[in-house]
């Protein structure tokens, strides 16, 4: 469905019971509004109601140039009205990571509990060395955003052609040195081709939306991670060349009161497949009862 936010179109995919409690996940960079079972099936067991927000620029929803990771929480909360849904919980995978911890920090009142899984931390933040065990191509990617939209753009378009048509067989080699032997040994099956769906969603429209999620992580993302207050659950596998592990142990040491759980053994893509089990951590963190 599609939902009007300020005269821009947002598209919105909600998968799960009707009228059950919401979970708000964010995906991660890029990705489309794409159904992604290895986490929205484990929530409906758990009879929670997944909305998946498409950021602007992605898919069907119109982009919004010069945005910040803070500004998701207008989007989240248009379609909470829409929705008809006071509170929420909220997970964030990967680049969707810091867009959780936005609705934390800025939606207070509504959000109960937050996670991230594999998620990104603060460009530049003191004590963390932002690039460091990043895959080849995120170390490329990532300077060139840093370097500002006219380099990055080159670089993006070059990287969506070869995501535009690729199927869930490809996307281990797609992803290239990004995938750990325990990520790629992941990515079989409904699950592989669930990503590539993602992927394939995500530059349909073109490269506006990775472009402006890019630029958004390079620079200030318009709140402070050490101001959240309300419950955060932080994981992270030492196996990820997408999203470090220091990324992971950076945010369970500055998010206030952070749950963590960083497991040297799994990856950026093995660790979705227990999802069920940070589910029922994030809802325990809301002290929402199954």
């Amino acid at each position: 469905m599609f939902i009007d936010v300020g005269g821009r179109r947002l598209e919105v995919l909600v998968a799960g019971p009707d009228g059950g409690p919401v979970l708000v996940l964010h995906l991660g960079t890029p990705a489309g509004p794409v159904d992604t079972p290895v986490i929205t099936g484990p929530a409906a067991e758990r009879g929670l109601r997944t909305v998946i927000c498409a950021r602007p620029g992605y898919a069907g929803s119109t982009p919004r140039p010069g945005r910040t990771v803070a500004d998701v929480a207008e989007d989240v909360t248009a379609v909470l009205d829409r929705l008809g849904a006071d509170r929420f919980v909220t997970l964030g995978w990967s680049g969707g990571g810091p867009h959780a911890l936005a609705c934390a920090a800025l939606l207070p009142g509504r959000c109960a509990a937050a996670a991230t899984l594999a998620g990104v931390a603060p460009y530049g933040a003191a004590g963390l060395d932002w690039l460091a065990g990043m895959g080849p191509e995120n170390v490329e990617e990532f300077g060139a955003a840093a370097a500002g939209p006219e380099a990055l753009e080159a670089f993006l378009d070059r990287a969506a052609a070869g995501l535009a048509a690729v199927s869930g067989d490809e996307v281990a080699a797609a992803l290239g040195g990004l995938a750990s032997p325990v990520d790629a040994a992941a990515l079989t099956g409904a699950f592989a081709e669930s990503l590539a769906a993602g992927f394939r969603s995500a530059v349909s429209s073109g490269t506006a939306g990775w472009r402006d999620d890019d630029l958004a992580f390079v620079r200030p993302w318009g709140f402070d991670p050490s101001a959240i207050a309300v419950p955060v659950v932080v994981w992270q596998g030492g196996q990820d060349r997408m999203v470090p592990p220091g990324h992971g142990e950076w945010l369970a040491t500055h998010v206030p009161g952070a749950r963590a759980r960083l497991d040297p053994d799994a990856g950026h893509i093995s660790m979705a497949g227990e999802a069920g089990a940070l589910l029922d951590d994030l809802l325990s963190s809301a002290g929402w009862t199954r």
